[in-house]
């Protein structure tokens, strides 16, 4: 270089600011907040003193935005996903937004996560979310009324609540013989499907389809006649007071095809853990920071998260994946 040259160097396009954290910080911080269920004052502490640096709260909540931003297409296009699958999961669960009772809503598969919010819960927010109304596989549910009102796709009840609901009343109530009997049904169809699907099996065998549909059937008959419906006088309308015992045996009739599917089609799980494990996370949120401060905050996290749990189903970590969304590139869960 020649006396009295002056060189002058440009900064990265992506350079805007006078202090600018990159992508590798920026992913961490979000995967803290989201994933890891960490508070954004929390985030703020431990970053600062890992690393020596001054970053601020309002920071680390525009990270947080500018993620949910850079993932929104992608998670749209996860819900369509979800929308035209065959097998679904569907379940909801309370949250507080601004201190109020909000519901998050799920509608997953073993590939894709979808997950919204709604400040109703039941059939007003399932149709505001906006998968059922479109949805035309196997729903698969914990028998909630509102579910049924769909009427374009297979319904399938989850087994483990049944069992639950089961135990609960053969614990309870000795005398509901009925109740032990049904669980021990339900655990051996589920066995000799399980050993049906171990040995490359498609189906079960008319034996047991027969003798599993004439138990169930007995059981049904003998749960009535220990449950018989309540006498009232004639004076008074509307419909006879049930108990949560005859409710569930009516279920358990009514719904005998839901309930019996998974036998029927091995594409069909027993329970409906799929859906419980894509949701637990809002729970775990909740309970560490007590509610979301704003709709959009709650929206902006429901977005990491469906895209995170996408990604965690197609094998990748949630680290790389938020990096991934940062460097423009969040489709890569689809490739």
């Amino acid at each position: 270089m020649l006396h009295g040259d002056t060189r002058k160097g440009t900064f990265p396009a992506n350079v805007k600011a006078t202090v600018q954290y990159g992508e590798n910080l920026q992913a961490l911080s979000v995967a803290f907040n989201t994933v890891g269920a960490v508070s954004v004052k929390r985030t703020h502490e431990i970053l600062s003193g890992v690393f020596h640096i001054p970053i601020a709260t309002g920071t680390i909540s525009n990270m947080v935005k500018r993620c949910a931003d850079a993932v929104s297409e992608t998670v749209n296009r996860i819900k369509q996903e979800v929308a035209e699958s065959g097998p679904g999961h569907f379940d909801e669960t309370g949250t507080r937004v601004d201190k109020k009772l909000w519901w998050v809503h799920d509608a997953s598969n073993c590939e894709f996560t979808y997950l919204d919010i709604s400040p109703k819960r039941g059939h007003p927010g399932m149709e505001q979310c906006g998968v059922l109304p479109s949805f035309h596989g196997i729903a698969m549910h914990d028998c909630w009324a509102s579910c049924w009102k769909y009427r374009d796709c297979r319904h399938v009840v989850c087994c483990a609540h049944l069992l639950r609901e089961l135990t609960g009343i053969a614990e309870n109530h000795p005398e509901q013989k009925w109740a032990a009997a049904f669980t021990d049904l339900l655990l051996k169809m589920k066995k000799i499907k399980d050993k049906a699907v171990e040995v490359g099996k498609e189906s079960l065998s008319y034996y047991h389809y027969h003798k599993f549909d004439k138990r169930y059937n007995e059981l049904i008959k003998q749960a009535r006649e220990e449950n018989p419906l309540p006498v009232v006088a004639e004076k008074k309308r509307g419909r006879k007071k049930k108990g949560k015992i005859l409710a569930l045996v009516e279920r358990l009739d009514n719904y005998k095809a839901s309930v019996c599917l998974f036998i029927h089609n091995f594409m069909v799980s027993f329970d409906n853990n799929q859906a419980e494990r894509d949701i637990r996370m809002i729970k775990v949120k909740t309970k560490v920071s007590g509610c979301f401060r704003s709709e959009d905050g709650a929206r902006d996290y429901l977005k990491i998260t469906s895209y995170v749990g996408t990604a965690h189903k197609q094998g990748y970590n949630a680290y790389d994946a938020i990096r991934k969304a940062f460097s423009g590139c969040p489709d890569f869960i689809f490739e």
